[in-house]
């Protein structure tokens, strides 16, 4: 293999089987931004209030109320987390710099730690809200949730095909 092959990003070492990761991945970005910003949830509480509640507008209130612990958390792993996850996906996939060693230190992060998605957390916290609430409140799932957790999906799918990819690499050794 010569040495400029050696130096080719993933995209163009495996053009035609993986022309749909970025693609993909712009799609994932779109979904988390949707996720991020739509609402989430629509409280009703005594048939009379109702309130709407979106990813970022949760961080804001949990801000004002100075909820910092709980604030750090969700600001990690529903923003943060998923935004390096999309942006490591896109650096080892399109770079010329990303091969070799650094490809696979960046690989290796994120199949260990990408499964700390926000999806499973996010759930949880859903259906404790549901449960807090009981009769007092209704809780109604609004399509933030839906393009969050399809987000969350394509990226983990994108991340699985890469890996996978890049398994069958010459340069992955």
């Amino acid at each position: 293999m010569s040495d400029a092959a050696r130096v080719q990003s993933l995209a163009r070492r495996h053009g035609r089987v993986g022309i749909w990761v970025n693609p993909a991945l712009v799609i994932a970005l779109g979904l988390l931004c949707v996720g991020l910003f739509a609402p989430l949830l629509t409280l009703r509480q005594f048939f009379v209030f109702s309130s709407r509640v979106s990813l970022v507008s949760g961080l804001g209130d949990l801000a004002n109320e100075g909820q910092w612990p709980l604030f750090a958390i969700v600001l990690g792993f529903s923003v943060i987390l998923p935004l390096l996850k999309l942006g490591l996906l896109f650096r080892v996939w399109n770079m010329e710099s990303a091969t070799g060693e650094s490809a696979r230190r960046h690989l290796h992060w994120m199949v260990h730690y990408g499964k700390w998605s926000m999806l499973d957390v996010f759930v949880v916290a859903t259906l404790v809200v549901s449960v807090k609430l009981g009769s007092l409140a209704q809780v109604r799932v609004e399509y933030g949730l839906y393009a969050f957790g399809a987000s969350v999906l394509l990226t983990m799918a994108v991340s699985h095909w890469v890996v996978r990819l890049a398994g069958k690499d010459p340069e992955s050794g």
